[in-house]
């Protein structure tokens, strides 16, 4: 297995999908003890195909409205 570092926003809603999938692992696929890590591995790569395949979603609930907000002061004002 590689590490990979990949360099992600602090804040945004793509967190909130990661830790979506890490709950539905959890509850799917580690939902036991899992003796050794080759076994863990042999249940993650069994169980993501069948998510994948699945194509399930996250509806947000964000919008753009919602995020101009607490974030109005990094938009610049359009005098029309």
């Amino acid at each position: 297995m590689r590490l990979e570092i990949h360099y992600t926003p602090k804040h945004g809603s793509w967190s909130n999908v990661a830790e979506i999938e890490l709950s539905v692992l959890t509850r799917q696929c580690l939902d036991r003890r899992i003796p050794d890590i080759d076994r863990l591995r042999q249940e993650a790569q069994a169980w993501h195909p069948q998510r994948n395949d699945a194509q399930k979603g996250v509806d947000g609930q964000f919008t753009t409205a919602d995020a101009r907000i607490p974030l109005k002061r990094l938009y610049t004002q359009i005098q029309t």
